[in-house]
């Protein structure tokens, strides 16, 4: 027996180590997010790199996110010739080359490829991730329980890096104070890869590449159900249909992507990068990346104890992003949105309140508005960022609308990381404004344009597109969900009724069960 058959999960136990494979791979997005944020206040560091000044710190930081950046943008022109599987790989192997670079930099210059290669990783994981378990994920229900998942372990990856950067605040005169834990990124790295030789490629992939026979193997593990079965059958026809009828509107060309055409190309784009928008622009960075800055410099807080609240703060986002499991798909991600812009906008503009009173009561007020952001953030644009692109564009253009949302979010996080240092030391608590500002500007977005996708398949999602805007429907968002649900069940009931052209014993399919696309 060949070595990868001595581990071939399959049906609930093949989802969940397809679940732990990206979770790493998103806990290894969160460390990285995280990491610098204690290190800026390093003294081992800071030496190493003589003093640098609030705008070098800045560029150190932010070099990372323009690798992130180029990684999507590679992504555009990879993604779906390499596959999800292969891209994960990919991202995998960059990651761990940047963090050995990191860990062993002794000067700037090295220091900033390390980190733009470790960006170009996480570019590459943070598109496909999301791609890979959503095309796996056969149930509806657990599509957004499973994404969430993933950046439940994103935020541990975060909570780790900051108790990590608060243990070595004790030996911050050894090197080993920062090389460790931006080495440490290099075996989260190998912990991701570790999994996907006994895993599977997306079967949504495999038809979009008419690899009908692998796709079809694909869908026997992931129902844990012999390869003949009426559902495995089922599952693959209407995903070959639905491929057919997209393809038969011809290749994704850029015309398509701002002129929508029928299956609303641009719309479905614009909305899955709208999410992101949402989520990077409202202010997260702020926290995420210098909330130990933050507290610091506006709060006056210790290096130290600025380290110890950023840690417990994390472990609380945790707490909520994980709740988020709980509600994604209960009350969808359309009210969760509202509910997010809402409560972040409100965190804001009590911070800056606060600080702008300037005492010690307000001070406090303030912290603990920034420490309550988490909760409404988590809950919400922390998780639908990375799921609603994943399930909103359609099989052509799902990679390509994955990979705009994502450089959209990593010009964003550029943007934000940029300008934070210097927007708190110049303006101080006006700077909180901005983002009180911003967060109540998205509430009329989210209202009147977004498309409820809790429920729905991947593929009724996509007849929900077609059927509104068909020539001459009047129907609402609404009632096209119902009638895609009505129309795919009867025909899924069809295909499970009707014999299967050539037999179930074909001597085609019976070797492909042993025989299924990986890696």
């Amino acid at each position: 027996m060949a070595i990868l058959d001595m581990f071939r999960p399959e049906g609930r136990s093949l989802l969940v180590s397809i679940t732990v494979s990206c979770g790493i791979g998103f806990m290894l997005f969160g460390y990285d997010q995280g990491v610098f944020g204690g290190l800026l206040a390093n003294p081992s560091f800071l030496k190493q790199f003589n003093q640098p000044s609030v705008m070098i710190q800045g560029q150190i930081v932010s070099t990372y996110t323009l690798g992130c950046i180029v990684g999507s943008i590679v992504t555009l022109f990879t993604g779906d010739p390499l596959g999800r599987v292969r891209s994960v790989m990919l991202g995998c192997a960059c990651l761990f080359v940047g963090g050995i670079l990191q860990a062993t930099a002794y000067s700037l210059p090295h220091m900033i490829i390390g980190r733009v290669i470790s960006g170009l990783g996480i570019g590459f994981n943070t598109t496909t991730i999301p791609m890979w378990q959503s095309e796996t994920c056969l149930k509806a229900s657990l599509r957004g329980k499973l994404v969430a998942i993933e950046l439940t372990c994103l935020v541990f990856g975060f909570v780790l890096t900051n108790w990590m950067n608060f243990g070595f605040t004790y030996v911050t005169t050894n090197e080993v104070s920062w090389r460790f834990p931006l080495g440490f990124q290099a075996l989260l790295a190998v912990g991701t890869v570790a999994f996907v030789p006994f895993l599977v490629e997306s079967p949504r992939w495999l038809c979009l590449k008419d690899r009908h026979e692998e796709a079809r193997a694909v869908l026997a593990r992931l129902h844990a159900k012999p390869i003949d079965d009426p559902e495995v059958r089922a599952s693959l026809e209407i995903i070959i249909e639905t491929i057919a009828e997209e393809k038969a509107d011809g290749e994704i060309s850029w015309r398509e992507v701002f002129h929508n055409g029928r299956q609303q190309t641009f719309r479905r784009i614009l909305l899955g990068a709208g999410a992101n928008v949402f989520q990077q622009i409202g202010g997260v960075n702020v926290v995420a990346y210098y909330l130990p800055v933050v507290l610091e410099r506006s709060f006056g807080f210790s290096p130290r104890m600025s380290l110890i609240l950023s840690a417990v703060d994390s472990m609380q986002w945790m707490f909520w992003a994980a709740m988020t499991t709980q509600v994604i798909e209960r009350f969808g991600r359309k009210k969760l949105m509202i509910f997010g812009a809402s409560g972040c906008s409100l965190c804001f503009a009590v911070t800056a309140i606060g600080l702008g009173i300037g005492n010690k009561v307000s001070n406090g007020v303030a912290v603990a508005f920034i420490f309550l952001f988490y909760f409404f953030f988590g809950m919400s644009f922390m998780t639908i960022g990375f799921l609603y692109p994943s399930e909103i564009n359609g099989n052509r253009s799902r990679n390509l609308g994955a990979a705009i949302a994502m450089v959209t979010n990593w010009c964003g996080v550029y943007l934000v990381v940029s300008v934070t240092p210097v927007g708190i030391e110049q303006i101080g608590w006006r700077f909180y404004i901005v983002f009180a500002v911003l967060n109540a500007a998205f509430l009329p977005f989210i209202w009147f344009f977004y498309v409820e996708t809790a429920g729905l398949s991947l593929d009724e999602i996509d007849r929900v597109f077609v059927l509104k805007h068909a020539p001459g429907s009047s129907l609402t968002y609404d009632q096209a969900t119902v009638q895609a649900k009505e129309e795919l069940e009867v025909e899924r009931l069809e295909i499970s009724a009707r014999p299967e052209k050539g037999g179930s014993d074909s001597s085609l399919e019976k070797p492909m069960v042993d025989h299924v696309e990986g890696v």
